[in-house]
């Protein structure tokens, strides 16, 4: 185990630490790395395992017959994970890096998918690397349609953010000058297919440049950068690069803060509250149940960091100073809890392009186009508020389209060392508005394997969302038939909350503490000592993916405390 890793509890010493980071994540890893360049002394907690980067990437260097199952997953898999069960993530590759939900089951009020991977980076080793920046049609939303709450800032606040994040990990994309998605910090796009290039030029025709479908904007590295090499091609990211060709925990904020020699990390640490002084109006620390031997500790520092995920911060906060919110810290607004978000998908259209059989491509890009929202915006008004975007790729199809075939002889076997037809196809992703009965809260009659209490998940879709849906679907059918692509088909699987594993909500910023959990700031109201910076702080969805935008707020906030902390003011 790494020096790192390695707890001493022998001195007083060893528990006080000038701030401590709930979470490795993310927006977790962003905050070790800011406070540790800024000379802070940090501890990171991690309730799950230690995971190091390439040593613990099992199966990322693999060919495809060396699973031992092929690719599928067991039973006994399948019955410790029984919410991946119901989703696309079963896959041998990576079935251990989903967390059990045996261990740390939760109620489903109304049917939830909660996607968690508890160890060492979480989810930053799975995450879809799509990296989109939020615009003012964005952060005005909620203000303009008069909805909830106004967001505290804007994009000239975080603009600064975005750039400072994105030279760091690195994106590839193409800059378009669209108002409704600003461009950043690139580097080279990767190519389209040629069957993308020719649909994204015919629907640009089609509706006269007011739509726009683009190559996706990817933080995997199409130019090597120090200490990481360039992406290679596999599409293989969710098992874990040894490349380091993506951003992750692992590949790049985890590394930068450990240089610095102010970090210490300590898995298997469930934060079970944060210690509030009342005294004070501040947080003075977290205690920790150690996930292995049982055992409580209990931790200090001058801030805290709370990056647990968009849920387990919440849950946490709701666990910490009950004796004087019996809801929990930061609970005093009658917001904690509510307005959970997420991006309803699982609908979109797919079809056949003729007429490219002596087109290919090279390797299996990670990647794909992007199709930029269009709805509610420059004139465009539909029956719901806010709009979408979609992801997709277009392709051929390659020798498993004619494996169930029931086809023998030498003539079966040269025909699947040829590639079939070119297929196009799109998802749509739309945004969820921020429901104030879509919530979550503590389920106290339901405890996990160590004891505690667990979320119950009471958050659904409603009639602005499935106007949305039908919507999204009708688009996608009408851009493909307009440019040329032929046997349409269109789907929409359903959408449970949580299906898009971008949970969001819940400890919302805000401009007013009777309103809101954060300030613009994200510091909680009731101990500004305090900052979440993951999920839980957004105030309203988008529909493009949103952790570019947790990075950049979280290196916003960092730069935030270490100023407060210098003026004696936290």
């Amino acid at each position: 185990m790494p020096d790192s890793l390695q707890i001493n509890h022998s001195s007083p010493d060893q528990y006080h630490y000038d701030a401590i980071v709930i979470g490795s994540g993310i927006s977790g890893g962003w905050a070790a790395k800011e406070l540790c360049e800024q000379g802070l002394k940090v501890l990171m907690l991690e309730r799950g395992r230690n995971f190091e980067h390439i040593k613990d990437y099992a199966s990322a260097k693999k060919d495809p017959w060396e699973f031992e199952h092929r690719g599928r997953v067991t039973e006994a898999q399948l019955k410790e994970r029984p919410v991946i069960a119901r989703t696309w993530g079963k896959s041998e590759a990576i079935m251990e890096y989903w967390a059990k939900d045996i261990d740390c089951p939760y109620t489903e009020v109304k049917p939830f998918k909660w996607w968690r991977s508890y160890q060492l980076g979480g989810r930053s080793i799975l995450w879809g690397r799509q990296s989109y920046r939020w615009s003012d049609f964005d952060f005005w939303a909620n203000a303009k349609d008069g909805w909830a709450v106004d967001w505290p800032i804007r994009y000239k606040d975080i603009s600064p953010w975005y750039d400072h994040v994105e030279k760091f990990i690195g994106v590839s994309g193409s800059p378009e000058g669209l108002a409704q998605l600003p461009d950043g910090h690139f580097l080279p796009p990767m190519e389209m297919t040629c069957v993308e290039k020719d649909v994204a030029a015919r629907i640009k025709e089609k509706y006269e440049g007011k739509r726009h479908m683009i190559i996706g904007r990817a933080a995997n590295l199409t130019a090597a950068i120090p200490e990481r090499g360039q992406c290679q091609f596999r599409n293989r990211c969710w098992e874990g690069c040894p490349f380091g060709a993506y951003f992750s925990t692992q590949s790049s904020t985890l590394p930068a803060a450990r240089s610095t020699g102010k970090l210490t990390v300590r898995p298997f640490s469930i934060v079970t509250r944060i210690i509030y002084d009342k005294d004070r109006n501040r947080a003075k620390g977290v205690e920790i149940l150690d996930a292995e031997n049982n055992k409580t500790y209990q931790y200090s520092s001058k801030i805290v960091f709370l990056n647990a995920s968009a849920l387990n911060s919440a849950w946490v906060l709701m666990n910490s100073a009950t004796d004087i919110w019996p809801e929990g810290l930061g609970s005093s607004s009658g917001e904690l809890g509510h307005n959970i978000m997420d991006h309803h998908y699982n609908l979109g259209a797919s079809g056949v392009m003729e007429g490219y059989e002596d087109k290919y491509y090279y390797g299996r890009r990670p990647n794909g186009f992007y199709i930029v929202r269009f709805a509610n915006l420059f004139g465009d008004k539909r029956d719901y508020l806010r709009g979408f975007g979609y992801q997709g790729g277009g392709n051929r199809q390659g020798w498993s389209r004619s494996v169930a075939e029931l086809s023998i002889g030498g003539d079966f076997k040269d025909a699947l060392t040829e590639p079939g037809e070119w297929s196009i196809g799109m998802t749509g992703f739309g945004e969820l508005l921020p429901y104030h009965d879509n919530k979550i809260s503590l389920d106290k009659m339901k405890k996990d394997k160590w004891g505690l209490p667990v979320l119950a998940m009471d958050a659904e879709l409603k009639d602005n969302e499935k106007k949305m849906r039908k919507d999204i679907v009708t688009e996608a059918h009408a851009m493909l038939d307009a440019a040329g692509v032929k046997n349409i088909m269109t789907w929409d699987g359903g959408h449970e909350v949580g299906d898009g594993i971008h949970e969001m909500g819940s400890a919302r910023m805000g401009l007013d503490p009777k309103t809101s959990v954060l300030n613009k700031w994200n510091q909680v109201w009731d101990a500004p000592n305090v900052f979440v910076t993951d999920g839980a702080c957004m105030v309203s969805s988008a529909c493009q993916n949103p952790s570019l935008t947790y990075m950049a707020l979280t290196a916003r906030a960092a730069t935030h405390a270490i100023e407060e902390l210098k003026k004696g003011n936290i």
